[in-house]
């Protein structure tokens, strides 16, 4: 947009410009001098970037009027939860939570009541690569012991049949986290966070479980009898990705909602002409290659919309990935 002529204003809610690339990405994965080298780069360019402007929070989305258009790409940062007995025992702790504390206090960032797996058996549930990074920070904090507990199958180390190119291959990831410490499981389903008197985490009762294939219906989670196991934990991390964007915007803004929970837009237009949408908060829970690409579409989208024409690139012409 910028590039395009336009005056490009960014709206951050925390004290720092990049998102989850900053907040959600542990450091040992991605180091945070690669983000302030572009942002310096957009801010020689002429964009302003204001923080800890919550829009719709501390910030009216009145005095957005004053802009010619808007574009929202907040991300899917409602967390998914278990409904699982003892869910609210002080120790059970969103993966996001204890990861962007993490970041913060590695950059001089005071955190009251700072979650640590110092000296703590841990259980990180959820198999993805926010698992991932619970487990490598909790071997930083110096945790007594890493579990990570998966509800799916054990995927196969290679290719399987079932997946043949060009399909995604559905396979066994292994992270250098995992490889550092972590006692990792599948086909586990958590059954209660157990708590002392105190409301303190103590122990985890699991099942096993199994999947039943069932021709044209959706597969069904079966427990296997006598499977009962408890696990001493006093940190349990919920790395169980998100169910869609907060409702906070959408709300006072008066957009609609798709049928996934994600805000609705038609070639990244919501229904309000002016508000425009791209990234998680469009598409749901997606990679960074998806939010790259989003925001370039989304920026020829708002050109074409406040200009008639746009000499933006787009997917297809060559000068963009067709992801």
């Amino acid at each position: 947009m910028n590039r395009a002529g336009h005056t490009v204003t960014v709206f951050e809610r925390d004290n720092a410009i990049g998102g989850l690339l900053r907040y959600g990405i542990p450091n040992f994965k991605l180091e945070k001098a690669i983000i302030d080298r572009r942002i310096a780069i957009l801010e020689a360019e002429g964009i302003t970037f204001k923080t800890n402007v919550n829009v719709g929070v501390n910030f009216s989305v009145d005095e957005l009027k004053a802009f010619d258009s808007i574009v929202l790409c907040g991300g899917a940062t409602e967390r998914r939860s278990l409904p699982t007995k003892g869910i609210e025992s002080k120790g059970v702790v969103q993966a996001m939570d204890f990861l962007s504390q993490q970041t913060k206090v590695l950059y001089g960032e005071k955190i009251d009541n700072q979650v640590k797996a110092t000296g703590k058996n841990v259980i990180v549930i959820g198999g993805g690569d926010t698992g991932s990074d619970c487990v490598g920070t909790s071997n930083r904090h110096g945790a007594k012991s890493v579990t990570n507990f998966e509800i799916l199958p054990k995927p196969p180390v290679g290719r399987s049949e079932t997946t043949p190119w060009p399909f995604w291959p559905l396979q066994l990831k292994t992270s250098s986290s995992h490889e550092e410490g972590c006692d990792r499981n599948w086909l586990i389903n958590t059954k209660e966070f157990i708590a002392n008197e105190k409301g303190e985490l103590t122990g985890l009762k699991t099942v096993e479980v199994e999947w039943k294939m069932k021709p044209g219906q959706r597969p069904e989670l079966i427990e296997k009898p006598n499977t009962e196991k408890i696990w001493p934990c006093e940190l349990a991390l919920l790395a169980l990705g998100f169910t869609g964007p907060e409702k906070t915007l959408s709300e006072q803004l008066g957009l609609e909602i798709d049928a996934r929970n994600n805000y609705k837009a038609n070639n990244y237009q919501t229904n309000v002409p002016n508000i425009f949408t791209a990234g998680d908060m469009r598409r749901g829970q997606s990679l960074i290659v998806w939010a790259i690409s989003e925001g370039r579409e989304a920026a020829r989208q708002v050109d074409l919309y406040l200009m008639g024409y746009s000499n933006l690139p787009t997917k297809g012409n060559g000068d963009l990935p067709s992801l």
